[in-house]
């Protein structure tokens, strides 16, 4: 495996996923009206920011672990093509791990979670294209 590569690709997808979040998440207005109709459930935006440190400091070790895996089951190929399969496949985890679990459990409504899977599932992607791009192996 190749370390450094390994985190360059892990600040690179971090960057994306929060890029594509930000754009998917707070600037959609169907979206954040949809978060809007739940406030019983999501915390405010004051809220949020207070913990946000936090959250992105985990959320860059989720994606370093993903870079790691990703490296240990890359075979070589198109990084565009095996980083979208992988992203994919993060993707579908996520939406079965995370959004309809969610859907489940939280007193959200439908068009929320889809609203919720189509985003996660496009992030999830682009965040593994951006991991598949960047990672090499040593030479």
């Amino acid at each position: 495996m190749n370390i450094p590569r390994i985190a360059l690709a892990a600040l690179a997808g971090f960057v994306a996923y929060f890029a594509i979040g930000g754009m998917l998440f707070g600037l959609m207005p169907p979206m954040k009206r949809q978060f809007a109709r739940y406030p019983a459930v999501y915390r405010s935006q004051d809220s949020i920011k207070a913990l946000m440190p936090a959250g992105m400091a985990f959320m860059f070790v989720s994606i370093l672990a993903l870079a790691i895996l990703y490296a240990m089951l890359f075979r070589g190929g198109s990084g565009l093509a095996e980083g979208a399969r992988f992203g994919a496949l993060v993707g579908v985890f996520a939406i079965g791990s995370f959004v309809v679990h969610n859907y489940v459990n939280l007193n959200i409504g439908l068009r929320l979670t889809v609203f919720q899977g189509l985003a996660y599932f496009f992030e999830w992607v682009v965040v593994g294209v951006v991991i598949g791009l960047i990672y090499r192996p040593a030479s």
